[in-house]
């Protein structure tokens, strides 16, 4: 259950709340079979350090240059639960959250459930894409994160407007306090939160398609120095490349979870 990952604040610190940022993506996990392997793969792919998350053993935060990246939880065999990559967004009530995706044809896999300092869920929009919702407080070097962008999410469904439409809802995007701007540009719809891209929905996936990676689905990127060199040494580790392009590649882990490297701007 990957949201079990979520990382926590330390106590007695300035503690920001996805009150804050409602709306906006927040944070990004994977599930894992075994932890040990999955810090291997990725320390060698990303070049990834880990730091203890509170909720014990099988649960690691990734670090990149000191830098908080995303969240590990060793338990998809124990729970049975997928492996994969799942972003999370910040809302101000799960229960509301999971209420609305519902009366808009999502489905409810996890939660909402109580995870001090907050609640959590896993959910599936009505194409079936899986994505999580996160109440409460954000950890406390989580604007280090936000600044430095190590993490992007793109929705790859069948429509982009239609999609655009439920999660708006959820997630009030379209609200007069919203903290996000939702623009249509081309055949993309863009989320964009305090002036910067943080979302990209784009049509084109089948519902009904044997492959998962063409079906509806949350595609996470992590921006890298050499994309080529990732899937290389991704190879070399056991993962395999579904896509390599000059300025990105899509990877699956040893483990199978499906995630894309894209080539960092030089500029940050």
């Amino acid at each position: 259950m990957n949201h079990h990952d979520m990382p926590l604040s330390a106590g007695g610190e300035s503690l920001l709340s996805t009150h804050s940022v409602y709306g906006a993506p927040c944070w990004v996990s994977l599930t894992s079979r075994d932890l040990k392997a999955t810090e291997e793969f990725y320390s060698a792919v990303l070049g990834w350090q880990w730091r203890p998350a509170r909720l014990g053993e099988p649960f690691r935060i990734a670090l990149a240059d000191g830098a908080p990246v995303a969240g590990i939880a060793a338990v998809a065999a124990m729970w049975q639960m997928a492996v994969a990559w799942t972003p999370y967004f910040a809302v101000r009530s799960a229960d509301d959250a999971v209420s609305r995706a519902q009366e808009r044809g999502g489905t409810a896999a996890v939660g909402p459930i109580s995870l001090p300092p907050g609640r959590a869920a896993l959910l599936a929009d009505r194409d079936g894409a899986t994505f999580g919702i996160w109440e409460g407080e954000l950890f406390s070097d989580w604007e280090t994160w936000r600044a430095s962008r190590p993490a992007f999410i793109r929705l790859h469904t069948r429509d982009a407007f239609d999609a655009a439409i439920f999660y708006g809802e959820v997630f009030d995007w379209a609200g007069p306090d919203g903290c996000c701007e939702v623009q249509y540009e081309g055949d993309e719809v863009v989320l964009r939160n305090q002036g910067d891209v943080v979302a990209r929905i784009e049509s084109g996936a089948l519902g009904a398609a044997p492959d998962p990676a063409i079906r509806p689905h949350w595609q996470v990127h992590f921006a890298v120095g050499d994309v080529a060199a990732c899937a290389r040494t991704a190879e070399r580790h056991g993962g395999s490349v579904l896509h390599l392009g000059d300025e990105e590649a899509v990877l699956r882990d040893a483990d199978g979870a499906q995630f894309t490297v894209t080539a960092r701007d030089p500029g940050n």
